[in-house]
Order: structure tokens, then C-alpha cells, then sequence
């Protein structure tokens, strides 16, 4: 599934519309989408680079205090954000099971490698 469907477009623009705290955001919400499209390909520093980016965008979003005028907008885009980052967290879930399965598999064959190395060696 794209992350793409899940940002409300119109609210990117309400965001876009304004600056200061409302762009940077917007700008992290757009991060987010890219960092899981790259999580979908399997491409993790690629997200782990946007996920440095991103931090520093929020930090710098939230080193001031929202505007009241901004606190619904907010609450949106912060909802949207957290959304994406649940489906972030599922992915990696899942590349970890499936990294741990691989190595699993790894281990077997080298221990049966070995096995029929010590056999050989025997005869």
C-alpha cells in the first residue's frame, strides 16, 4: 500500500500554505511517506537517512510553541504522521523476522557444511 494515499492531500496544502512550523511539518510528513515507500523496497538506510532528516526537521517544527490557529492542523498532520509510523514499525517487524529466519537458515547450512567437512576429512 502507498503511503501516499494515506496523506490527505488537502491537508499537505493546508500545510504547505503556511510557514514556519506548518511547512517544516508538511516537509515530515512527506519525509514519512518517502521513508516508507524505501521500508516497502526493502531499502532501510535509505530510511534510516530520512529518519536523521526528519528528527531535525520536528526538532526545529517544535522548538516553538504552536500557534492556537495551527492546533487543529496539527493534531491532523501529527495523527497522519503517527499512522505512517505504525506501518514503519510493521515493516521493520518484519524485515527483523525475516533477517533472524535467514540467518536461522545460514546457521543450519554452514553446521551441515561442517558436518560433512569433518566427515570427509574422516575417510
Amino acid at each position: 500500500m502507498n503511503a501516499e494515499a494515506n496523506i490527505d492531500t488537502f491537508l499537505l496544502k493546508r500545510l504547505a500554505e503556511q510557514s514556519g512550523q506548518c511547512l517544516d511539518l508538511a516537509s515530515v510528513l512527506l519525509a514519512t511517506d518517502e521513508m516508507l515507500n524505501a521500508a516497502q523496497g526493502g531499502h532501510w538506510d535509505r530510511v534510516s537517512e530520512l529518519e536523521s532528516s526528519r528528527r531535525k526537521r520536528l526538532d526545529r517544527c517544535f522548538a516553538q510553541t504552536i500557534l492556537p490557529e495551527n492546533s487543529e492542523l496539527f493534531s491532523e498532520a501529527l495523527a497522519v504522521m503517527l499512522h505512517l509510523n505504525e506501518e514503519l514499525m510493521q515493516l521493520l517487524q518484519n524485515a527483523r523476522e525475516a533477517a533472524a529466519v535467514q540467518n536461522s537458515d545460514q546457521m543450519r547450512t554452514q553446521k551441515s557444511i561442517k558436518h560433512y567437512l569433518d566427515i570427509d576429512s574422516e575417510r
